[in-house]
Parts: C-alpha cells; sequence; structure tokens
C-alpha cells in the first residue's frame, strides 16, 4: 500500500500545476482537446533501485522520470535527489519545465527524475552506485535527441559525469550531449554553474527599471543558501544590493548592516550551515519571508509562500529561483498585495538556457568562452522578461499568467501543427 504524502505547505504541487494550466487555458480560450493532451505527462516511469550499502545490505529506493511534452523538442529537465521525492511532485516539475522551456522559446519539451533518499546520509560511493543504476534503469528513454537530464536539487555536476559514463558505456562510446551541467572538462559550458543565480539577477535587474528601484543601495533577503541562493547573493552584492538576510536548512541569518556571501558562504562550508555566523542574528523561515525588502528571493524548495504566509510578505518583487515556491492561493494574495512576482519559469529559466548552449556546444564539438554564454544568457532572459511583460499587460494578468499564456500558447501551436498520430 503507497504511504501517505505530506507535501510541503500542505499543497500538492501536481494540483498546483494543474490549476495554472487551466487558468492560462481561459485566458487563451484554448481548445479543450489540446488542454486535455497538456494535463497528462506523456511518460510517466517508477523504477525500483536496489543498491549495495557501505555495510554490505542491500536498500531499494525508489526512482522517476516523468517526461511531459515533446512537441518543441527533446524533453529536458533536472534529476533530483530528496527524501521527500514523490510521482505528483516529479510530474508538476516536469509540466513547469514545459513552461519554462516554452517562455525562453528553447527548443525542448520538459521532463524531470527524482530519486527518494538522503544523499547527506549516504556516501560517496552508495550515491554513485544509485546514480549508475537509475540511469541503467531509464537508458531506454534519455537521450540526446530523446531526453537531456540535468542537475537539480542535491545532484550536481560528479553525478551528471556518472550518468554520462554509465549511459555511454552502455551505448559503447562517449556521448557528452546526454547530460547538460556536466564538469568543465568533460564538455559542461563554461559559466553554467552560475546561470540560474545570474538569470534571476537580470530579471530582478529588469523589474528594477520598470518599477524605479535603484539597484545599488536595494536591499535583499534569500531562503536557501546552495549552490543557486549563494550566487545569487554574490551577484547582487556585486550590483551594490544590501542582501539583509539569507537561510538553509538549518535556520536563517539577519544583519541591518548587510552580508558578505563570500564570508557567509566560507562560513557554511567551514561549519555545514549559515547558522551563528558572526555579527548576525538568528531569524526563522517566517520572519526571512516577512522582511521588509526590496527583492525576496525564494531558492529552497516548492510551497514556501502559501495562503498561510503570503499576506505577511513585503518585498516590492519576488524572484522565484527555486521551482514552485508559491502556491496559487497565495499568489492572489500577492497580486491583490501589489508584490511583482517573477515566476519561476522566468525567473529561474537561466539554469535550462545555458543548459540549451551546453547541449549546442556538445552537438557541435564546440567550446564558448565563458563571457560568449553570459552574453547569449543575457540577451535570451532580457527577450524572455520583455515578451512576458509584453503579454501580462495584453491580457491584463500578473506576470505568472502573463509568463503561463505565453509558454501555453507556444506548446499548443507546435501540438495543432503536428496534429494527433494516429
Amino acid at each position: 500500500m503507497q504511504q501517505a504524502v505530506t507535501y510541503l505547505g500542505g499543497t500538492n504541487p501536481y494540483d498546483n500545476a494543474l490549476k495554472q494550466l487551466e487558468l492560462a487555458a481561459e485566458i487563451l480560450k484554448l481548445d479543450p482537446g489540446i488542454h486535455e493532451i497538456l494535463k497528462h505527462p506523456k511518460r510517466a516511469l517508477q523504477v525500483s533501485l536496489p543498491v549495495k550499502m557501505d555495510d554490505g545490505t542491500i536498500k531499494v529506493f525508489t526512482g522517476y522520470r516523468v517526461q511531459h511534452n515533446d512537441a518543441r523538442g527533446p524533453f529536458k529537465g533536472g534529476i533530483r535527489y530528496h527524501p521527500n521525492v514523490t510521482m505528483d511532485e516529479v510530474k508538476a516539475l516536469a509540466m513547469w519545465m514545459t513552461w519554462k522551456c516554452a517562455v525562453m522559446d528553447l527548443p525542448y519539451g520538459g521532463a524531470k527524475g527524482g530519486v527518494a533518499c538522503n544523499p547527506r546520509e549516504m556516501s560517496r560511493g552508495e550515491v554513485e552506485r544509485l546514480t549508475r543504476r537509475y540511469t541503467s534503469m531509464i537508458y531506454d528513454i534519455i537521450g540526446p535527441y530523446r531526453d537531456v537530464p540535468a542537475p537539480d536539487v542535491y545532484t550536481d555536476s560528479q553525478v551528471m559525469a556518472w550518468i554520462l559514463d554509465t549511459y555511454s558505456q552502455l551505448k559503447g562510446y562517449l556521448v557528452p550531449e546526454v547530460v547538460t551541467g556536466k564538469p568543465v572538462h568533460l564538455g559542461g559550458s563554461l559559466g553554467r554553474e552560475s546561470a540560474t543565480s545570474l538569470g534571476g539577477v537580470i530579471c530582478a535587474r529588469e523589474a528594477a527599471s520598470l518599477l524605479k528601484i535603484n539597484m545599488k543601495g536595494s536591499t535583499a533577503a534569500i531562503q536557501g543558501f546552495g549552490n543557486v541562493g549563494s550566487y545569487a547573493a554574490k551577484l547582487l552584492h556585486e550590483m551594490g544590493v544590501k542582501v539583509l538576510a539569507v537561510s538553509d536548512s538549518k535556520g536563517g541569518i539577519y544583519s541591518q548592516a548587510g552580508l558578505d556571501p563570500a564570508m557567509v558562504l566560507a562560513h557554511k562550508q567551514r561549519t555545514g550551515s549559515v547558522v551563528n555566523f558572526p555579527n548576525a542574528r538568528s531569524i526563522g523561515n517566517d520572519e526571512l519571508l516577512a522582511l521588509d525588502v526590496d527583492f525576496l528571493l525564494p531558492a529552497a524548495l516548492e510551497n514556501q509562500i502559501t495562503a498561510r504566509n503570503a499576506n505577511n510578505v513585503r518585498a516590492k518583487v519576488l524572484v522565484e529561483l527555486a521551482n514552485g515556491p508559491t502556491t496559487t492561493e497565495a499568489d492572489t494574495i500577492l497580486e491583490r498585495n501589489g508584490v511583482f512576482v517573477i515566476p519561476d519559469i522566468l525567473a529561474n529559466a537561466g539554469g535550462v538556457t545555458v543548459s540549451y548552449l551546453e547541449w549546442i556546444q556538445n552537438l557541435n564539438r564546440e567550446r564558448w568562452t565563458e563571457e560568449e554564454v553570459n552574453t547569449k544568457l543575457e540577451q535570451r532572459m532580457k527577450k524572455a522578461f520583455k515578451e512576458v511583460y509584453e503579454t501580462s499587460r495584453a491580457h491584463n494578468v500578473s506576470m505568472r499568467l502573463g509568463a503561463l499564456v505565453l509558454a501555453v500558447s507556444r506548446v499548443a501551436e507546435a501540438i495543432r501543427s503536428l496534429g494527433l498520430w494516429p
């Protein structure tokens, strides 16, 4: 019997994704048949992953790979390792990837993968064996022109290297373009590690220009201080933004004078958390989300801003670096309160955009400089922000709905043109 699942924030993320699709469909007066197609992933795979642990015992993990839609190109999406991974969570994330790729006008469809595990409690060898087993189980449905995985929560370039090697061993030759987010020396792209953060910061800067906020001297709070959150803090700090608060899974810190992101990162690397950083006071998650700042950047997990706490958000701009951090009910409250929300499918699309650039480099066996990559990323982010903003104004809706309407219309157009076969 399947174990009952308790979702973060109490909301099933797939229900949230379906509600968002429904709102976009209403605005577009979407063909009911196409709406029905988009409600369901094309393929949802669940696999059992027996792994020999270091103590000699066998433990069976559950893995998933969901491929939502490929009307615009090969499936694309990350793989996360987290204890709370569920099929519905992965289905939601795969759908959001479809919209994200369409918003950025990338020739991709959406997918997502995950394994229910806690890599922080596993050795490097155990994570490697888990990764190789998982790759062997999804081998038949991934590939450079079929489905291209990437890193996500608690996975990184090393995990991608193991996937690349396992897939290539099974193929009989090296296939670097099967994954993105690889180590640079294996064909990974320069600029990929900071791409999600840079894309979000570019969006924040574009919003600041619209709202007449001077970036230099403005303030920010960041929930989540992993790779994405820490890079975002660094980039904002370099632009003259005062980072007042950051947090990780163990707690948060606040300093009215502003935090030095490099020093906070060094403290976290030394101690395992941002907690107890010198000359900063401890704060909880609720307090961080309610700080009076110009920019609030949730960069952790989904369902962080809900109907319970949305009224407490005082930030002028919400930059969703995490996937699905805001529930549909919270969206309504934030819009009513005048918070300018840059939705996840735009704000954190820098990662998949540079993944696309990495894929292109791999397919053509080219290598671009970091400056070339960042220039291409900036051009695409600014274009996408402008298109989402113009769509939201044309339909008199929020940026979230503007992004969804733009994305769904592009995917629907592709499905209409392709037709239904057989």
